[in-house]
């Protein structure tokens, strides 16, 4: 069978593989930007117990690999309470969590990026802080936060291929499900790398045009 007949009959099988790898990356960045952004304000309230709260979840989470919190939400929450957790689930689950441990820092750096004065000069016109937090500082967080968040969505999309060893049939477990029934393992992984490289320099170059756009 030659490259382009490989491909060919390898395409369905990528391109449902991908599909699902959006999807978690989707479903998993709008849940991690929650999670980013109440953790981000816990981070910087002046309450020592939010504060302390929004630290100790930064750190088990950054302070454990991806794969070991895959693990733990689709094994072993479910060994110990003796319950089941579709891997689907569990995937986006450990992608949020993950994720959003990064967020938080983007939102806290974001967030203290906007000139002080500016929360200073509002509180003046006798705005209350949630108000003036809603309205006028996070509008210009997220505008400098942009970058980032594109960054991170590109980091968490090749951090899906990690969620194949749950089970979750997406581009990288497509990729293996292939080289099982035809043993060409060379260019059925330079297929899935192609796919990922070219979903990758999509949003790279987005992220640019965005950023050109904005003028950041």
């Amino acid at each position: 069978m030659d490259i382009i007949a490989l491909f060919k009959e390898s395409l369905p099988d990528l391109l449902s593989g991908l599909g699902v790898t959006i999807e978690i990356t989707i479903v998993s960045l709008i849940l991690a930007s929650l999670l980013g952004l109440l953790f981000g304000m816990m981070s910087i309230s002046s309450n020592k117990a939010l504060k302390g709260m929004a630290r100790a979840y930064v750190d088990i989470i950054r302070g454990t690999p991806l794969i070991v919190q895959a693990f733990f939400i689709y094994f072993g929450i479910p060994g110990a309470l003796g319950i089941k957790i579709p891997a689907f689930t569990a995937g986006v689950v450990a992608i949020s969590l993950n994720a959003g441990a990064y967020m938080v820092e983007i939102f806290r750096a974001g967030i203290m990026a906007v000139d002080k004065g500016q929360m200073e000069a509002a509180r003046s016109l006798g705005l209350p802080h949630r108000k003036t937090m809603r309205l006028i500082i996070l509008p210009q967080a997220v505008r400098k936060m942009v970058p980032a968040f594109i960054n991170q969505f590109i980091i968490s999309l090749k951090d899906t291929s990690l969620l194949s060893v749950i089970g979750i049939r997406e581009l990288t477990q497509s990729g293996e499900i292939i080289i099982a029934s035809n043993y060409r393992a060379f260019e059925t992984w330079a297929f899935v790398a192609i796919f990922y490289f070219v979903i990758i320099m999509l949003l790279t170059y987005a992220s640019r045009g965005l950023e050109r756009r904005l003028k950041i």
